[in-house]
């Protein structure tokens, strides 16, 4: 592109002299600040500028001369990639506007306007469309601004909109004459309607961008192939080439001539209205046979706008012809009109075919543009973000970069943020995704959460306990483990069982009068959590007498019982839940940040980290660089396309504890309709051998505090073949990123295994037949009786008849041969899952960890080890309504002790039971491959029983292979 001096002789300059003014279709930052515009600007050469976001991916795309502003944005704040780049758009224009409003100041603002367009993807949506033209017109500032609206049939009322609001429209992809009909209805109607409020009429400026090169791109193709194919037409089509696109504007200029000499026009006009002009766009030759200059020297005339391509303006200033062309031929371009009816040619066909991949090409091209910027982000922001890096085989790839492009094609991620149902099922999903805002909402209530934060450690707490069930216990449990205790505030302990054993431990850890209990549950409904504050909160008022309720913190939904009981018992204070936000989703708001507050954790910190994984996983990123898209994907596809869905979880043991919250999320979201991942946490890595084809690995790696041999082992599964995701934290903190990440990914994986990822009816299930246990044992004083199957020492068997007849079509002589017998049911691409309704402590992980990963090493399938009931509400859904690859083993015991529930018939043993009973139903109505052992006497006696005959029976399978 060149600059030219001011000539006589100049075309451009020429153009003047027929009243039309020559725009550029061109902007870049390098071209504002090296004084280029502005010398084409006072060369007289160009009167206004035009952009589109094919122009801006280009320039923001490609260099280094946005990153210094990029780097000053990003040291303040964290914006979303589309927020980053409407930054350096506005950047631009502004600039842009400035070297202009010398033109627009003596041409009494009639020229000298910089154009910026609406988001692509707003095209179809007439109340966003006019909303971002308001925003964009007042981010902006500018009088010489133009706002581009796409002439949508949707988007055609918010042309309307902004016109009546005072703001200046570049009516931007006209194609035919009816939208431009359209298009002059809505501004005459918007300068009525502006009028009529006391509007200033002689400041609203409008242009009608009319499309033109691409017209004939499209007949010609088509008048090319029926010539080729030997159309009786050849000859008459043949003199169509290159001239309906000249004929179809004239036609429109035409109609402009009629509407300016109307009543409805004149009396806009003598209010001091200035015409919308139209303007001549796409006017760069496509067909090389036709002359660079065709589509500027034939469309000259009065009151009309050319946008020129740079290239199109350095060649009509080289070589073209001012002369008036728009009103002569006028009668032939009816002619030609008429004559592209009689051969058919739908020109109605192809313009709207026009507008549709004119949208399209936008929308491409905006992805590329807001893909280029989210990527330039990225890297940028450096170690801020946490980092993901995936190596995965060559089928796998494939169907991911298929996935991820058929989601930038539907606008997925931007449905998924609209909490547009159809990403899903079009079932109630819609209802579940206020989680996506939880951040923003948390930093809106910073200061509230910050005034409890300071409230709890003036008060001097030695311990917080936290009782609460899935989502509500596993968040705050991984806050707790990952960041420890801080100066000034207590401990955390989670209660998340209903073992007796479980509760009096906890009992016995705190004293009362030095404990801030909170008690969180959405529904306030939930069994666990209510028997737990029953029995707390009657030994703190054993303690503390009637003030007991003011140690006392209630997280719930508005209106549930858990609320009516705390505002009745004196509560210290009630936090809401968002009732459109479900239990695994909650982490981010009052459900994690409450008790992240009551044990110190910084939460503006925590919460500008979360915003940092809630923004780079926006809208406005596109899947293939969007962290939380991307790995959803990934989890999605492996499951649904390879078999990949056992998600096993090896992790830095600093942040280990991530992957009991995120088991929850995954499983519970993903296992229904015989579909689903089946998460593996706290995996120990074993031999290659051991993992087959069905393993998508995870590796949760703290980069301060990484383990080598964990590198070194990730490393092997690398080279053998396995897929491995790698996601990298360069300090706690960072977790607050991968909550959210996960949480997008998670619904993002639901989507491509087809299923609502925010329902759990299988964790329904097993509530119903808890309850009918308890309801039983509250109206009887027992539970219903039953019966093992067979007796070895100390261990009971149990099953439905199903699986008994399974396990006992040769008699079982051991409890070895029956666990052989149960265990040597699992096929290459099933699991084990160790499923124990007992106390979980330090001895008893460590054996139900030992006993998984020997199951694992004999059999070679996956392995995992669950304590109840504290799965029900986490990975107990997948196991019920997933994949029927499961062989559980569940592991029942007497109670060395037991507990009263306050108020109830029954203990907490009761109740335990009860889940045990209920879970085991359910797997046996859901016909799952299930045995039942029950220990008897006392629990290290009987579980080394257990490992003892476990033992034996792997070492039989051993044998046999």
């Amino acid at each position: 592109m060149t600059a030219s001096a001011t000539s006589a002789t100049n075309p451009l300059q020429g153009l003047a002299t027929f009243q039309q003014s020559p725009w550029l279709d061109f902007i870049r930052r390098g071209f504002v600040q090296d004084g280029s515009l502005e010398r084409l600007v006072q060369a007289g050469d160009i009167r206004g500028v035009t952009s589109n976001p094919a122009i801006f991916q280009k320039a923001m795309g490609e260099g280094t001369e946005y990153d210094a502003q990029m780097r000053d944005v990003l040291a303040h704040t964290t914006p979303t990639p589309g927020g980053l780049y409407e930054q350096l758009a506005i950047s631009d224009i502004q600039a842009a506007a400035r070297v202009l409003e010398p033109v627009y100041t003596a041409s009494a603002g009639r020229d000298g306007f910089v154009s910026l367009e609406v988001s692509p993807y707003l095209a179809r949506d007439e109340d966003a469309t006019a909303e971002e033209a308001a925003r964009l017109w007042a981010a902006v500032d500018k009088a010489n601004l133009m706002v581009k609206i796409p002439a949508t049939p949707q988007s055609v009322p918010a042309i309307r909109r902004s016109i009546a609001a005072g703001i200046n429209v570049n009516v931007t992809l006209i194609f035919s004459l009816a939208a431009y009909r359209d298009v002059v209805e809505a501004w005459l109607s918007g300068l009525e309607a502006l009028h009529a409020r006391g509007g200033d009429l002689s400041r609203v400026a409008s242009v009608a961008s009319f499309f033109v090169s691409r017209i004939d791109a499209k007949l010609d193709a088509a008048i090319d192939r029926r010539v080729k194919a030997g159309d009786k037409d050849a000859t008459a089509l043949n003199t169509l080439r290159g001239q309906v696109a000249i004929a179809n504007a004239k036609m429109a200029y035409a109609y402009w001539q009629e509407i300016m000499q109307t009543p409805r026009w004149k009396t806009l006009e003598a209010a001091g209205a200035q015409t919308q002009r139209l303007l001549w766009a796409s006017t760069g030759t496509k067909d090389p046979a036709y002359s660079d200059v065709l589509y500027v020297e034939t469309l000259i005339g009065p009151h009309t706008v050319n946008t020129l391509p740079p290239a199109t303006m350095d060649a009509f200033r080289d070589h073209g012809t001012p002369r008036e062309t728009l009103t002569t031929g006028v009668d032939q371009a009816r002619h030609v009109m008429a004559e592209a009816e009689r051969l058919g040619l739908d020109l109605d066909g192809v313009t709207a075919t026009l507008l549709d991949e004119g949208v399209s090409a936008f929308e491409e091209a905006f992805d590329a543009l807001l893909g280029s910027v989210a990527a330039k982000q990225i890297a940028l922001m450096g170690n801020s973000l946490t980092d993901m890096k995936t190596s995965l085989p060559e089928a796998l790839q494939t169907v991911v970069d298929k996935g991820l492009e058929e989601w930038r094609r539907s606008g997925a991620i931007r449905r998924l943020w609209a909490h547009d149902a159809s990403v899903w099922t079009n079932g109630p999903e819609g209802s579940w995704l206020n989680w996506l805002g939880a951040v923003d909402a948390g930093l809106n209530d910073l200061a509230g959460l910050e005034a409890f934060q300071s409230e709890v450690k003036a008060r001097g707490f030695r311990h917080v306990l936290l009782m609460g069930m899935g989502g509500s216990s596993l968040g705050p449990e991984v806050l707790g483990m990952t960041f420890g205790k801080h100066e000034g505030f207590g401990h955390l302990f989670v209660l998340d069982s209903t073992d007796p054993q479980q509760v009096a431990h906890y009992a016995g850890q705190i004293d009362p009068a030095h404990t801030l209990f909170i008690v969180a549950s959405k529904s306030g409904t939930t069994l666990e959590p209510n028997i737990m504050l029953a029995y707390f909160l009657d030994l703190a008022r054993k303690a503390l007498g009637e003030a007991a309720g003011a140690q006392f913190v209630a997280i719930t939904d508005p209106g549930s019982k858990l609320e009516a009981l705390a505002q009745a018992e004196g509560f210290w204070k009630i936090f809401p839940g968002d009732p459109q936000i479900g239990g695994r989703y909650s982490i981010l708001s009052n459900f994690g940040l409450v008790p992240a507050a009551a044990i110190g954790v910084p939460l503006r910190l925590f919460l500008h980290d979360a915003q940092r994984g809630a923004h780079l996983c926006d809208a406005s990123a596109p899947p293939a660089v969007n962290p939380g898209v991307r790995l959803g994907a990934i989890l999605g596809l492996a499951a649904r396309d390879l078999g990949r869905d056992k998600l096993t979880v090896i992790a830095t043991p600093e942040i280990a504890d991530f992957g009991a919250w995120l088991e929850q999320l995954v499983a519970e979201s993903t296992g229904k309709q015989g579909r689903g991942i089946i998460p593996l946490d706290n995996e120990t890595p074993g031999g290659l051998k051991h993992y087959g084809k069905d393993r998508l690995f995870l590796y949760l790696r703290l980069a301060p505090s990484h383990r080598h041999e964990q590198d070194e082992t990730v490393a092997a599964l690398v080279e053998a073949g396995q897929p491995v995701i790698t996601i990298t934290l360069h300090e706690r903190r960072q977790i607050a990123q991968e909550f959210f990440r996960w949480e997008i990914a998670t619904a993002v994986a639901g989507a491509f295994l087809g299923i609502d990822p925010f329902d759990q009816p299988d964790v329904e299930s097993n509530k119903v037949e808890t309850r009918k246990l308890t309801e039983a044992f509250e109206k009887n004083g027992a539970l219903p009786p039953e019966e093992p199957f067979v007796r070895f020492g100390a261990l009971s068997f149990l099953a439905d008849p199903a699986n008994t007849q399974a396990l006992t079509s040769t008699t079982p002589d051991s409890a070895a041969a029956l666990l052989r017998t149960h265990f040597k049911r699992l096929q290459a691409g099933d699991y084990a899952a160790l499923l124990a309704f007992i106390v979980r402590d330090r001895h008893t992980m460590e054996w139900m960890q030992h006993n998984r990963l020997h199951v694992r090493d004999v059999c070679n399938v996956a392995t995992t080890a669950q304590f109840g009931p504290r799965f029900l509400h986490s990975t107990g859904q997948a196991y019920k309504g997933g994949p029927d690859t499961g062989v559980f083993l569940q592991i029942t015991a007497d109670d060395a002790h037991d507990l009263p529930v306050p108020g109830t018939r029954y203990t907490f043993g009761v109740v335990k039971a009860a889940q045990a009973r209920g879970d085991f139903d359910v797997l046996a109505e859901r016909k799952r491959r299930a045995l039942r052992v029950h220990i008897h006497g006392d629990l290290h006696e009987g579980l080394a029983a257990l490992a003892t005959a476990l033992h034996d029976a792997l070492q039989a399978i051993a044998a046999e292979k």
